[in-house]
């Protein structure tokens, strides 16, 4: 699956192991589609499911539409003209985010930004049952 197919925004669920604990760990984030990447990022401030990729950058995907699994590496975005872009394009793509109490330059220094990679011993798994038309 292709970021092509993933609507440019949405929900999904990300499946890290937890840093200290080892435990796998599941949260609700948000992504955004920049520059045919697919980058999970929110409001300004710390999170544990960035801290988690922080230590074990591999992690799972899960999309509600379509309705897949994909194994990924986290990277996370550093470099502040990629996290103007990124912050800009998730202010353009969910307008919620820009209606919160901070600004671009707050975005750019404090919110979390990882590019989410698919690996290859993962691909995409459709969680559909198979159709046996």
């Amino acid at each position: 699956m292709g970021v092509d197919e993933m609507p440019p925004t949405g929900t999904c669920y990300l499946s890290t192991v937890g840093r200290r604990s080892g435990e796998p760990r599941r949260v609700e984030v948000w992504y955004v589609i920049v520059d045919e990447q697919i980058v999970l990022t929110g409001t300004p401030g710390a999170r544990h499911w960035l801290a988690n990729l922080r230590e074990h950058a591999d992690a799972v995907l899960q999309l509600r539409a379509p309705d897949r699994d994909l194994a990924v590496k986290a990277e996370e975005v550093t470099d502040r003209g990629k996290r103007r872009r990124v912050a800009q394009e998730a202010w353009r793509l969910q307008p919620w985010y820009a209606e919160q109490p901070f600004s671009i330059e707050d975005w750019v220094a404090n919110s979390p930004m990882v590019v989410l990679t698919s690996t290859r011993a993962g691909r995409s798994q459709d969680r559909t049952p198979p159709d046996d038309g």
